[in-house]
């Protein structure tokens, strides 16, 4: 699988995952989130830059859904925030596919808790 974005054509793998991290951009997360039927809002960037932030700044680490849940809690205060609310985002499982559109590696844990 590829990618198309601003000439240039971004390896992936069978299930759209990046194959280079170094290939991410916001342009690619706006294609990887296009080909996933998405339109980003600043909603969902709060939870790539997590993501990303998570993956690049700690380790490798792939935080699940609950820690999803809980980081955007306290991000988003003032705001009802549960687990319909990261699924209405991103319907395709929260950290799975915000992962994807993020550039991470496909995790292979199951579940989102």
């Amino acid at each position: 699988m590829t990618y198309e974005v601003n000439g240039r054509t971004l390896e992936a793998t069978e299930s759209g995952y990046l194959v280079s991290q170094d290939d991410w951009d916001k342009d690619v997360a706006q294609a990887i989130a296009a080909a996933e039927g998405l339109t980003l809002t600043q909603d969902h960037w709060d939870v790539i830059e997590y993501l990303r932030d998570a993956y690049l700044n700690h380790n490798g680490e792939q935080p699940n859904n609950r820690a999803i849940l809980k980081a955007m809690q306290d991000k988003w205060s003032g705001r009802k925030v549960d687990n319909k609310t990261l699924f209405d985002l991103y319907p395709g499982n929260p950290s799975k596919q915000a992962g994807k559109i993020a550039g991470l590696p496909e995790s292979l844990r199951k579940g989102g808790y």
